[in-house]
């Protein structure tokens, strides 16, 4: 085998992918950084019985998980960052009021999430902690659609869709080992035979609730056939209360409702989400509200925010293109050295020439070069060789 052969799904960043990675990585920052979210920077490991407790097999599944030398104890390499987010807001910070973070790093899953999925993903996102109101569930879906138009991909269709609404179809029933996880799985792929296979013996609203899921998607309209065919529960009147009202409240995004469309891990607790562009038959940016997810790390708090793969992002969005390099003489003297200096100060790239390849610097990006002409220094095209 190849010493330079990597792992299916792992891949290196190229030069002008790397570069495209980074530059969205700045601008989607430094936006929300401008919404008030704090940038945070959990750790690539933790402990496995920390980072992945109460967040359910589909996590524990795509985990890569070792042995500490030090401690003897199974650690985890971070699969989502979501998790560490909040165990910072729940236990580090430990804010009384609302907290907003952000975050972006790389993340490794056992198995690509797709076809073309890398298993490398680099995850951004961002956290909204401590307000339960649908408000904060307005911005954190704003927020989305903000960094997809800065990405250059605007959003072709958000669905939105209510964890409540299933979580209340299953309450109280006695299920199976595995089957509220099976039932869950058969709604997310609108595997309809198996999920009227798997609800058959169930009472008669659950199965015939469970069973419209599938067929409730579309405009806003759908929420009204949903409140004619779902039965009349608490929380499934709040949940299509709450994905009415952001219905009227982001009526200028393009947004859809599947109240099938449950994706996600298995911590998310009410409304939830996945934004799609054109170019994209999968979704490029996931989220939703997990208000439970704190309670392991001893304080539960409401909460919701999105994440997405700036990977995907670079791919599907324009290339920019690169700034060529200037490329100056080695400088074996002050005054060049300086003008080199000032030069980069304005946010020019200065390449130095060292000694010998005079025929190479197009490959390092030089189209221009630094020369002397009467005792000044001046930017020339670089001449062809």
């Amino acid at each position: 085998m190849h010493t330079w052969l990597l792992p299916e799904a792992i891949e290196d960043l190229l030069p002008a992918e790397a570069a495209q990675v980074e530059t969205l990585r700045r601008r989607l920052l430094d936006e929300f950084a401008r919404h008030g979210y704090q940038l945070v920077a959990p750790p690539l490991l933790e402990f496995a019985d920390a980072l992945l407790s109460g967040s359910g097999a589909d996590l524990n599944l795509r985990t890569f998980k070792l042995v500490d030398q030090l401690s003897g104890r199974t650690l985890a390499l971070r699969a989502d960052i979501t998790p560490q987010v909040s165990r910072i807001d729940a236990h580090l910070l430990n804010r009384r009021g609302v907290t907003r973070l952000c975050y972006c790093g790389s993340v490794l899953h056992t198995r690509p999430a797709g076809l073309l999925a890398t298993r490398e993903p680099v995850q951004l996102g961002a956290e909204l902690y401590g307000h339960a109101g649908l408000e904060a569930d307005h911005e954190i879906v704003r927020l989305l659609a903000c960094a997809l138009r800065l990405a250059e991909l605007p959003p072709s269709r958000i669905d939105l869709g209510h964890v409540g609404i299933f979580r209340a179809l299953t309450t109280g029933l006695t299920l199976a080992p595995d089957a509220d996880q099976q039932l869950f799985e058969a709604l997310q792929a609108k595997d309809v035979p198996t999920l009227r296979e798997l609800a058959a013996d169930l009472p008669a609203a659950a199965r015939d609730g469970l069973l419209a899921l599938p067929d409730l998607y579309g405009g806003a309209e759908v929420l009204a056939v949903a409140a004619a065919r779902l039965p009349a529960l608490p929380e499934i009147v709040r949940a299509l209360g709450e994905l009415r009202r952001l219905a009227e409240e982001l009526a200028d995004l393009p947004l859809s409702f599947d109240l099938a469309d449950l994706r996600g891990y298995h911590y998310h607790s009410g409304v939830v989400f996945a934004a799609y562009c054109a170019d994209s038959p999968a979704a490029v940016a996931l989220g939703g509200r997990y208000d439970s997810i704190g309670e392991r790390f001893g304080r539960g708090r409401p909460a919701t925010g999105f994440s997405l793969d700036l990977r995907t992002l670079a791919r599907l969005s324009q290339p920019h293109e690169m700034a060529g390099a200037i490329l100056a003489p080695w400088p074996e003297d002050g005054a060049l050295r300086e003008e080199i200096a000032r030069l980069r100060a304005q946010g020019k790239t200065v390449v130095a020439a060292l000694p010998g390849h005079a025929d190479d610097w197009r490959e390092a990006g030089c189209d221009r070069q630094l020369v002397s002409r009467d005792g000044k220094w001046i930017i020339e095209p670089l001449e062809e060789n």
